[in-house]
């Protein structure tokens, strides 16, 4: 496969009918959806977390390009933590203007955690605030 055919099927413009990269019968022409999730980039929770709907995942993307793991992942309501420190201030700046534009559509909320990580939550998750001075039960050292 050419370069310029190579460059053509990484940007989905041509279909990618090369299957001389695959080692077993069972993954040659198949669409494996799933593909992405054995990037080591990408961690998702155990099967059975999955089953029971309690899934975060995790991602540190290099570049742009892994914008779909993040988009899939969110997108099949999985909250999504993306860490954004090893990438370059102008693709990571992009990854975020891609991130608030999904949330905005599915009806999410992209909140930051820490310098350049932020948390993506589907619409139906609720973000419980964790600090001591906003809980409103009395707490373990009130000691009135």
């Amino acid at each position: 496969m050419g370069s310029v055919r190579k460059a053509s099927a990484w940007l989905g413009l041509v279909e990618d009918n090369d299957d001389r990269y695959y080692d077993d019968d069972e993954y040659a022409g198949s669409d494996r959806g799933d593909a992405w999730v054995t990037d080591p980039r990408v961690r998702v929770a155990s099967e059975a977390a999955q089953e029971e709907g309690r899934r975060i995942a995790t991602v540190s993307p290099d570049g742009f390009r892994d914008a779909r793991a993040i988009g899939e992942l969110f997108r099949d309501g999985v909250p999504v933590i993306m860490n954004l420190t090893s990438m370059e201030p102008a693709d990571a700046k992009r990854v975020v203007d891609f991130a608030a534009g999904l949330t905005f559509g599915l009806r999410g909320s992209i909140e930051r955690v820490a310098t350049r990580v932020f948390l993506l939550t589907p619409a139906n998750t609720e973000i419980v605030n964790g600090e001591a001075g906003s809980r409103t039960e009395d707490g373990f050292f009130n000691q009135s």
